[in-house]
């Protein structure tokens, strides 16, 4: 059962090849916008990168700027094709073409698809990443002075004042390691002296937090320091009081931001797949209804035009089909290969 059947007089395939000429570059375009949202993805994830624990997000621009250009590369040819479909006596050297050219756009286009599908799914995998993360990166804050960790204080400052966040979950992460790096303690104070032998593994932690927690927006001072201590500041209740910190932590705050600039390129992204698939039926469509043209001596006539020669079920049981006896060919060919090259050790004289 032919799939989506149409007729087509001469007028109708010639508005169908213009229009789908001016969609294909369309398409083009749209094709070098994925390309470009996958560019950006990849250098804002890239920009984070010290405060992620494995790149496994990446897929997501690294599929974007692949489907990028090659979608680019299919509407190119697409907009070949459409040139000469005006010209019946030009149009058939395409045909042998056409079969492995639908197969990669195909392809590539689901794969667009994929990547849409894979934007809106990684979160449980980006959060997994910054949670290990940002618990290194807080742990390796104070060394300053180790090789690869020199800038890590700063990364993380200028993560915490930019998206205003404090901490991993939130600003109590910072009371369970040493940020304070050795450098700068005073070991002949009592005070140090006591907190660090209090401490199971010699570590100097207080109930304080960096700078960079501080909210501007507080009218009150900065309180970083005894922060669990009420007596330490005046009028002031750590329990009850609206601390003049940012409550929200960075795990949270990232994952809103890189899942909100996923969602939005995997909406721009959809967009794009819906034009790319109109120009790959409109494609198919010109190429069966000109099918009928090729040694008529009237290129006028009315034809018919069709998605698919034979139903969905029947289509992709031949395919099936086809891919398997493809690999069994090949692996007969490999097999006879392989006795081929034994026979001629076989029959070598040896010395």
């Amino acid at each position: 059962m032919v799939l989506m059947k149409m007729k087509f007089n001469f007028q109708k395939r010639v508005k169908l090849a213009q229009g789908l000429w001016l969609l294909s570059w369309i398409a083009c375009v749209c094709g070098a916008i994925t390309f470009t949202l996958g560019v950006f993805l990849k250098t804002e994830l890239r920009r984070r990168s010290e405060v992620m624990d494995n790149t496994e997000i990446h897929a997501v621009p690294n599929t974007l700027m692949m489907v990028g250009l090659a979608s680019m590369g299919i509407n190119i040819f697409a907009g070949r094709i459409c040139q000469d479909a005006l010209d019946p006596s030009r149009f058939p050297r395409w045909r042998s073409f056409l079969q492995p050219y639908f197969a990669v756009a195909v392809f590539f286009t689901l794969l667009m698809l994929v990547a849409v599908i894979m934007s809106y799914a990684m979160k449980g995998n980006l959060e997994a990443s910054l949670k290990i993360g940002l618990k290194n990166g807080i742990r390796f804050y104070k060394d300053t002075d180790t090789p690869g960790r020199c800038f890590q204080k700063q990364t993380i400052d200028r993560l915490q004042m930019e998206f205003q966040c404090c901490g991993n979950t939130d600003f109590r992460d910072w009371f369970e390691v040493q940020w304070i790096s050795n450098r700068y303690l005073d070991f002949s104070s009592k005070e140090v002296k006591d907190r660090i032998k209090s401490n199971v593994d010699g570590r100097y932690l207080v109930d304080g937090v960096p700078f960079s927690c501080c909210n501007p927006s507080s009218p009150r001072p900065c309180i970083q320091h005894r922060l669990t201590n009420n007596s330490a500041h005046y009028n002031y209740e750590y329990q009850t009081e609206e601390l003049n910190l940012y409550t929200r932590g960075c795990r949270e705050a990232l994952v809103n931001y890189y899942m909100g600039l996923m969602n939005t390129i995997g909406a721009v992204v959809l967009s794009i797949f819906l034009v790319q698939m109109s120009v790959l039926v409109s494609l198919r469509f010109l190429e069966t209804s000109m099918a009928a043209v090729a040694g008529q001596e009237n290129v006028e006539i009315e034809t018919e035009g069709y998605l698919l020669e034979k139903g969905v079920k029947e289509t992709a049981k031949e395919f099936k089909d086809n891919v398997l006896k493809f690999l069994q060919l090949n692996q007969v060919q490999a097999a006879e290969g392989g006795e081929q090259k034994a026979e001629a050790g076989a029959a070598a004289p040896t010395s």
